[in-house]
C-alpha cells in the first residue's frame, strides 16, 4: 500500500489527469451537443448519465487490460496490404462515425428553410437514442483513454483514481460548457469541426498508427483546436455585447417562421 504513495506515482497521476481531462473535453463536446436536442428538463440528466457511463467504460476496460491489450495486438484481417487489428477497427468504424454525425449535425444546423428545410424542434432527439450514440462514441474515446493511461502508469488504483477525478471535473464543468455551446453558434459550429477532426485523427490512427505516431498527429491536431478556440474567443471578445448571436435552428430559442 505505501507504495502507491511515491513520487513516481503522483507524477503519473497528475499527468493522466492532465490528459483525461483533456480527452473527457472531447466527451463533453459530443455529449452537450445531443443532450442539447433533448427537452430541458433532461438535458442536465442526460449530461450526467452520458459523462458517468464514459467513466464507467473506462474502469471496465481498466480492469479487463489484458483484453484491451489483446485488442490491441490481435489482427482480424488484412486490407490493401494492411494489418487491421481489433483496436484499428474500433478506431476506424469510431472516426467514421464521428466524421459522419457531426457532418450532418453542421448541416442540420445551417442549412436553411430557403433550401427546402424547417427547423428542427426541441425534443427531436430522445433519451435512448442519445445514450445509445453516446455508448458507441464513448466506446473509442474509452478505448483511446486506456491505452493512453495504461502507456504512463502501470498502477490500476493511480490510473482509477485520475480517471475518477477528471469525471468529476467533467461534472461540474459539462453545464457550463454546454450552455457556452448552445449561447454562442460559432463555437457551436467549431466544436462539431473539431469532432470532424478527432474522428479524421482517429481514423488515421486505425489505418496506420505507426505512422500517427511518427508524425505526432495529436500534437498538431491539439495545437489547431487550441489555437482555433483562442481566435474564437477573440472574435466573441471585440464583438462585445452589443451584437445578438445568430441562432442555430434546433436552438429552443428559435421561432418558427411566420409565428
Amino acid at each position: 500500500m505505501a507504495d502507491l504513495f511515491t513520487a513516481q506515482n503522483f507524477v503519473a497521476f497528475l499527468t493522466l489527469l492532465a490528459l483525461e481531462t483533456v480527452l473527457g473535453i472531447d466527451n463533453v463536446i459530443f455529449i452537450s451537443i445531443l443532450s442539447g436536442k433533448l427537452p430541458p428538463g433532461q438535458q442536465a440528466r442526460a449530461r450526467q448519465l452520458g459523462i458517468g457511463l464514459a467513466v464507467l467504460g473506462r474502469i471496465i476496460l481498466l480492469l479487463a487490460i489484458t483484453w484491451v491489450q489483446q485488442l490491441e495486438g490481435t489482427e482480424l484481417f488484412v486490407i490493401f496490404g494492411n494489418n487491421i487489428s481489433g483496436k484499428d477497427l474500433v478506431l476506424l468504424l469510431g472516426g467514421l462515425f464521428l466524421i459522419g454525425k457531426s457532418t450532418y449535425e453542421i448541416h442540420e444546423k445551417l442549412d436553411t428553410e430557403d433550401h427546402g428545410t424547417h427547423s428542427v424542434k426541441e425534443g427531436s432527439l430522445t433519451m435512448s437514442s442519445m445514450i445509445f450514440q453516446v455508448l458507441l462514441i464513448d466506446l473509442v474515446f474509452s478505448l483511446d483513454s486506456v491505452i493512453t493511461a495504461v502507456g504512463i502508469s502501470n498502477s490500476l488504483p493511480v490510473m482509477i483514481a485520475a480517471i475518477l477525478l477528471a469525471a468529476v471535473v467533467m461534472i461540474v464543468f459539462a453545464g457550463q460548457i454546454s450552455s457556452f455551446i448552445e449561447r454562442h453558434p460559432s463555437m457551436k459550429i467549431l466544436a462539431l469541426s473539431f469532432l470532424i477532426l478527432i474522428g479524421s485523427m482517429l481514423v488515421i490512427e486505425g489505418w496506420a498508427h505507426e505512422a500517427a505516431e511518427d508524425l505526432h498527429l495529436k500534437n498538431y491536431i491539439y495545437f489547431a483546436m487550441a489555437f482555433s478556440v483562442m481566435v474564437d474567443f477573440l472574435q466573441l471578445r471585440l464583438k462585445g455585447k452589443g451584437n445578438q448571436p445568430v441562432k442555430l435552428h434546433n436552438q429552443p430559442t428559435l421561432k418558427e417562421s411566420g409565428d
